[in-house]
């Protein structure tokens, strides 16, 4: 048996791109060391509703669908497949396979008749994903087959963590210095290798604004957020958010990163404001109601932003500064 060892299959892994990518680059490489006749990893979608298939090897497309499905999810639930310990085989269940619905209408009929799964935890506890290699031998795998796949699940877990592969953009943002990642259900962890900070908590509204900003597709953003009241800032904090792959959606929203602010162009925190409601389109009278001042105010904040942005009318200020992140976003609750 042919075996790679953990840093050169990560090593092969990370050259693939995107996490579905390396998924399959990983099964690729794992049947080297744990042969197999098919295999499916998938992510754990937050709060246990499901999971969202990555890869498989030599499984069609019928089969992944059904493994991707509600069925398969209530398995796992139902056998524990979905708690920390090592790979588990079907003869180590006190279950028959004809009597787990996965087995019965899908595994068995394929020709499958045992298999290794695991869910897959990183080193905080937290549920990433899972994993099945399968067999169509009836013969319990050998403890050497077990062996082999569990040294390798930390590197595999590692390789398709979308966190991982989040955190990992970070380190293009300059000067980062606190971060977070953001789940679809509205809860959100510390982003490894960066500390939390205050304005970073799941209630917060500059987590509103970067929710926003993903719901409306963009996969890239950037705005300051005053640190202190609005109009008295002790400083200004550049927000950065990325989204994660679309089809990943369910299981991952995006992180947000704060690092320090551009220099401001002599913007006023009131400019700031106005140039987020001038990047939403909407018109004098609008912000006017907005900001409870007068749309004369408005629109001589205006006058001021085209001369410090050197723009010729309102919609290349509001190109420039999207560009820059020199503005204040609306929240949601702001809009309404």
């Amino acid at each position: 048996m042919t075996s790679t060892p953990p840093l050169e299959l990560a090593e092969r892994a990370a050259g693939a791109g995107l996490v579905d990518q390396q998924a399959r680059v990983l099964l690729d490489e794992l049947h080297y060391n744990v042969p197999f006749d098919g295999a499916w990893i998938a992510l754990a979608e937050p709060g246990g509703t499901g999971y969202t298939s990555l890869a498989s090897f030599d499984l069609d497309d019928k089969i992944v669908r059904y493994l991707s499905g509600p069925r398969m999810a209530r398995d796992i639930e139902m056998t524990g497949a979905a708690s920390e310990r090592p790979p588990t085989s079907l003869s180590d269940l006190p279950y028959r396979s004809k009597d787990l619905q996965t087995w019965a209408e899908c595994l068995l009929p394929a020709g499958f008749r045992e298999t290794l799964s695991v869910a897959l935890f990183e080193n905080g506890g937290r549920h990433v994903g899972f994993m099945t290699i399968l067999f169509e031998s009836p013969e319990p795998p050998s403890q050497t087959l077990r062996q082999d796949l569990a040294r390798l699940l930390p590197t595999i877990t590692s390789a398709i963590d979308p966190v991982r592969s989040l955190a990992a953009s970070a380190a293009f943002v300059g000067g980062a210095r606190a971060g977070v990642v953001l789940f679809p259900a509205g809860n959100l962890s510390a982003l490894p290798g960066l500390p939390g900070d205050k304005l970073l908590t799941a209630e917060s509204a500059l987590v509103a604004a970067a929710r926003d900003t993903l719901g409306e597709g963009s996969r890239f953003a950037s705005f300051l957020w005053p640190r202190g009241d609005r109009q008295d800032p002790i400083r200004y904090e550049r927000v950065t958010v990325l989204g994660c792959e679309m089809r990943l959606g369910k299981v991952i929203s995006g992180l947000v990163v704060l690092s320090p602010a551009p220099r401001l162009r002599g913007l006023t925190p009131r400019e700031l404001e106005v140039l987020g409601h001038v990047i939403e389109g909407c018109s004098n009278a609008e912000i006017a109601r907005a900001l409870a001042i007068t749309s004369r105010t408005v629109a001589a904040h205006v006058e001021h932003i085209l001369v410090k942005l050197d723009a010729t009318s309102r919609t290349l200020a509001a190109v420039r500064a999207e560009r820059a992140g020199l503005y204040i976003p609306i929240t949601r609750a702001r809009r309404s």
